[in-house]
C-alpha cells in the first residue's frame, strides 16, 4: 500500500533562462535560452512524492489564472490529490524568475502571489486529511502560520512531520517540539543556528542546537557532497552519488518528496536518506523543477546500478 504523504506548501510556475554565468550586480548576460516549467516547493515536492511511489494530497494556494490553470492540470497529471488547492481571485499565481549556469549552479527570485494568502483557516476543511495521513512535509514558501497549524494537526494525531525551513525562516519553538525530522540545507542550517558549517564537528553542533528545540532527527543536505544525519545519540555522514549536474533547481525538494514516500514505507532514517540521495542525484542531471523528478522505478534502478559498481 502507497503510504499517504500530505504537503503544505507553495506552487509557482518557474520561468528559467540557462546562461554562462549567473549575472553579477548590474550586468547582463545575454545568449541564453527560455524555458518554462511547474515550480514551488510544495507543489516540487509533492510531485516527487507522487513519482517516488506516494500516494499525495497537494494543500496550497493558486491565482484564477493561466499559470494557476496549467497548475492544476499538472496535479491531476502526476496523480496527485488537488481536490483542496485553494484559489485566489484577487491575486496571481506565484513565480520564479530561475538563472542557471554552466555547472548547474542556480539564482532564484520568487514572487509568491496568491501563496503568501495562504492563512490557517483554508485548513480547515482538511484537518481530518492532515491527520489520517502517514506524514506530513511542509516548507516555508507560505505564511508561518499556515505551516505552524499544519504541523500541530499532524501532531495532535501522531503523524510525523518532515519540516524542510526553506527559506530560512525562524519558527515558533513550540512548533518545532512536533516536528520528527528537519531537513535544512547548509545555509539554512547557519541561519537557523547561527553556527558556520565548516567541518564534521560544526556540523554536530548544529544538529544539536536544532535538536534541543525539540526535533525529532536532523538531516542537513550538503549538495555534491551528500547529508549530514543526527538522531538521538547518532552523527553520521552519508555521502551523495557522483553524478554531472545539469541543473541543481529543487535537488532539495526532489530529495524532500523521496524521503517523506521511504519514511512513510516505514524505512529506518538512514535507509530513507539514501533513497532521497539517489533521487536527489537523478534530478540535477535534468533541468528544471518538476520535470526533474525521478520516478520511482528510475531511483530504484538507479539505486540497483550503484550497489553493483560497489
Amino acid at each position: 500500500m502507497k503510504p499517504k504523504i500530505v504537503v503544505v506548501g507553495s506552487s509557482n510556475t518557474d520561468m528559467i533562462v540557462k546562461l554562462s554565468h549567473l549575472p553579477a550586480p548590474g550586468e547582463t548576460v545575454i545568449n541564453g535560452s527560455f524555458t518554462m516549467a511547474a515550480g514551488g516547493k510544495g507543489a516540487n515536492q509533492a510531485v516527487a512524492a507522487a513519482r517516488a511511489g506516494g500516494e499525495v494530497t497537494l494543500l496550497t494556494k493558486i491565482g484564477a489564472d493561466l499559470f494557476g490553470s496549467q497548475s492544476m492540470e499538472g496535479f491531476r497529471r502526476e496523480g496527485i490529490n488537488a481536490e483542496f488547492v485553494g484559489t485566489d481571485s484577487a491575486a496571481p499565481s506565484g513565480v520564479a524568475l530561475i538563472f542557471v549556469d554552466d555547472r548547474g549552479e542556480n539564482s532564484i527570485g520568487v514572487a509568491s502571489g496568491a501563496n503568501a494568502g495562504f492563512h490557517p483557516s483554508d485548513l480547515s476543511e482538511t484537518l481530518d486529511l492532515i491527520s489520517s495521513a502517514d506524514v506530513l512535509l511542509v516548507q516555508l514558501e507560505i505564511p508561518l502560520p499556515t505551516v505552524e497549524a499544519a504541523i500541530r494537526c499532524a501532531a495532535q494525531a501522531g503523524v510525523r512531520v518532515i519540516l524542510n525551513p526553506a527559506p530560512a525562516r525562524r519558527i515558533d519553538t513550540e512548533a518545532l517540539q512536533f516536528v520528527s525530522v528537519i531537513t535544512p540545507n547548509q545555509a539554512e542550517a547557519e541561519v537557523l543556528t547561527g553556527i558556520p558549517l565548516v567541518d564534521h564537528k560544526s556540523l554536530e553542533a548544529a544538529a544539536k542546537a536544532l535538536m534541543s528545540q525539540g526535533v525529532g532527527a536532523v538531516v542537513i543536505t550538503l549538495g555534491a557532497r551528500g547529508a549530514f544525519l543526527a538522531e538521538t545519540e547518532t552523527y553520521e555522514f552519508i555521502p551523495a552519488f557522483s553524478v554531472k549536474p545539469v541543473d541543481t533547481t529543487a535537488a532539495g525538494d526532489v530529495f524532500n518528496g523521496a524521503l517523506a514516500v521511504s519514511i512513510g514505507e516505514g524505512s529506518s532514517l538512514r535507509e530513507a536518506v539514501g533513497f532521497a540521495n539517489a533521487a536527489g542525484a537523478l534530478s540535477v542531471q535534468k533541468l528544471g523543477a518538476q520535470p526533474s523528478a525521478p520516478r520511482r522505478s528510475e531511483i530504484l534502478d538507479f539505486l540497483k546500478a550503484r550497489t553493483q559498481e560497489l
